[in-house]
């Protein structure tokens, strides 16, 4: 890690031209970025220390830096780089993609019964299988965090703000992570979870938007939301049949008891992902995508 006078000024000193910014949050901000040092379009996310809480300040972004440092899969997003400046910014360069995996669904309407949304979802699968593998869990998986090449054929998780390791069964997880609209029942309840069976709830909830365009749970009124998802998933009216191993594997993953659900490892080896599907069906088109 570098360390010198830090912020976006540091940045364009090592060479980074930056772009506009892609997203923003309450301590940091991240930018689109080109550099003569690494081949294509880079986003750099700059985070202010000076800013940040104590939570983030001392647990979740020495946790980010640690995983991030480690971690090499073709289906996770890249890091080149991390500089720390002493004006108390830190900054990771990753690859930048297209698009992501919402705004995709949200161009399409859904993809349902689609090679698309198989190949997407396997890819998905493969990332959270290596993290797990280590012992290392996500804990905001959605889809704005699946990002997508302009070609439409590589899906890469990103942004490991909420990551830790979880090295043992009783290695129980306490903080609230991710978005409540893709959070587990236990999570949303506040009981001490099991964070690889949370991050496989989220899973369930992206396959379902995926094939359906819809959430499965409203999360207008968060502390109903466990009765709904006791309840189990209804299926929009009007919308075309999906398969039955579809169907049958997000039943799975958004089973209410921990337990009941699924490994990664499981998930991998389900019929549906290794099913031949609507073969013949066009790519779907990427938005922006010439």
């Amino acid at each position: 890690m570098s360390k010198t006078d830090g912020g976006e000024k540091l940045l364009c000193e090592l060479g980074y031209k930056l772009g506009h910014t892609l997203g923003e949050g309450t301590f940091s901000k991240v930018k689109a970025a080109t550099s003569k040092k690494y081949k294509g379009p880079l986003a750099i996310k700059v985070m202010d220390r000076r800013r940040a809480s104590p939570d983030f300040l001392y647990k979740f972004l020495p946790r980010e830096l640690s995983i991030v440092r480690k971690i090499r899969h073709p289906n996770i997003v890249r890091v080149f780089e991390l500089i720390e400046g002493c004006d108390g910014k830190v900054c990771i360069v990753m690859e930048a993609a297209a698009t992501d995996l919402l705004q995709l669904v949200q161009h399409l309407g859904k993809l349902p019964c689609s090679p698309k949304a198989r190949d997407i979802f396997i890819q998905i699968v493969a990332a959270l299988r290596y993290l797990h593998d280590r012992d290392l869990v996500h804990r905001d998986l959605k889809c704005e965090n699946v990002l997508l090449t302009a070609d439409g054929r590589r899906a890469k998780l990103s942004d490991f703000g909420f990551s830790k390791e979880a090295t043992k069964c009783s290695d129980l997880s306490t903080t609230f992570c991710g978005s409540p609209a893709y959070a587990s029942p236990e999570l949303l309840m506040g009981i001490p979870y099991d964070a690889k069976k949370s991050d496989i709830w989220s899973l369930g909830v992206m396959l379902y938007m995926m094939v359906t365009g819809y959430m499965p749970f409203d999360d207008t009124h968060i502390r109903r939301m466990p009765q709904q998802q006791k309840k189990g998933v209804i299926y929009p009216q009007g919308l075309p049949p999906l398969p039955e191993a579809c169907r049958a594997l997000i039943a799975q993953l958004l089973q209410f008891s921990p337990v009941a659900r699924p490994t990664v490892g499981q998930v991998a080896k389900h019929k549906w992902l290794r099913e031949d599907i609507c073969v013949g069906n066009p790519s779907p088109e990427i938005p922006g995508e010439q």
